[in-house]
């Protein structure tokens, strides 16, 4: 038996949101003159309009992609939905033989739709997977996207802090960075953090972003940002998929703020980190870098 000791709260928290929208909505059809018999039939167009439509009830998606991480994303989405603020979350399993899947499909049944499970049949990439998550949530007016991976390498709690870089202090995009002042590592072997920190100068060294942890994978985009990037043209999976949607954006012209965190390994499942992964943002950066020289730059949308 699965105990969940934050449920009532968030319930009782999702039904309060809801109910004081039908109240506000409907004094609103009463001062506009609506006759009383034809409330009943209102107020039952709106509930349909917030069933159809999640996003009615939140303008936050986290988008986890997954490959078997069984052991992690339960807890993971339940950390998530006991965060205030109400968190809608997008679970893209590349065909998991662990049984990830299952497991969420468990809390869509426990949270109800405020969980989304996307199947693909083949490991098909991290890139691919945020990509897809992203055109997903932009066709229903989503405002704020996070990326997220499922192992707790990235603390949940700190999508708040996240969230507050874009909606609060004006950022555009909000990083969670491992290298600026507050930030850090746990748990991480020295060549590891060797490589990650080489990553990144020479990432700056040769794009000239100045942005500290050019890699992280824990980010949130505000709509207008992914609205203005050619997601279908964005190639890269791995380490060089996040380089290239921060460097992208920041050719953009959009504002760009690190936030610290404390980045822990993972103490369950396996890392997806390996070779190929490595020499795709070792080329992709150079491949981004010379594109720039020759690309009329890009115009913003308003």
């Amino acid at each position: 038996m699965v105990f969940y000791p934050t449920i009532f709260t968030i319930r009782l928290c999702q039904v309060a949101k809801v109910l004081g929208e039908i109240i506000l909505l409907t004094s609103l059809l009463v001062l506009s003159g609506v006759e009383v018999f034809l409330l009943p039939y209102s107020l039952f167009v709106i509930l349909l309009y917030l069933t159809l439509n999640p996003s009615a009830l939140s303008d936050k998606l986290v988008i986890i992609p997954t490959y078997k991480e069984r052991e992690n994303i339960g807890p993971m989405i339940d950390a998530v939905m006991a965060l205030e603020g109400q968190f809608h979350l997008l679970v893209m399993d590349d065909g998991s033989p662990d049984g990830t899947a299952d497991i969420v499909r468990e809390r869509m049944d426990h949270y109800g739709p405020y969980i989304f499970l996307i199947e693909r049949e083949k490991k098909l990439g991290l890139g691919t997977a945020y990509i897809y998550g992203f055109k997903w949530g932009l066709e229903r007016d989503y405002q704020y996207f996070f990326e997220m991976d499922a192992d707790f390498s990235h603390p949940p709690k700190d999508l708040l802090r996240l969230y507050d870089a874009c909606e609060k202090d004006g950022a555009d995009v909000a990083i969670g960075s491992r290298y600026v002042e507050g930030g850090g590592v746990v748990n991480w072997p020295n060549n590891r953090l060797f490589l990650s920190k080489g990553a990144s100068l020479y990432t700056r060294m040769v794009t000239g972003m100045p942005i500290q942890d050019p890699t992280a994978g824990f980010v949130c985009y505000r709509r207008s940002v992914l609205e203005n990037i050619d997601l279908d043209k964005v190639r890269f999976v791995g380490y060089a998929f996040q380089i290239g949607m921060k460097y992208l954006a920041y050719k953009l012209g959009f504002k760009l703020k690190e936030v610290p965190i404390v980045f822990a390994e993972r103490q369950y499942g396996v890392s997806k980190m390996h070779l190929g992964i490595v020499r795709e943002a070792i080329l992709g950066v150079l491949r981004l870098r010379v594109s720039s020289f020759f690309r009329v730059k890009p115009v913003r949308k308003e």
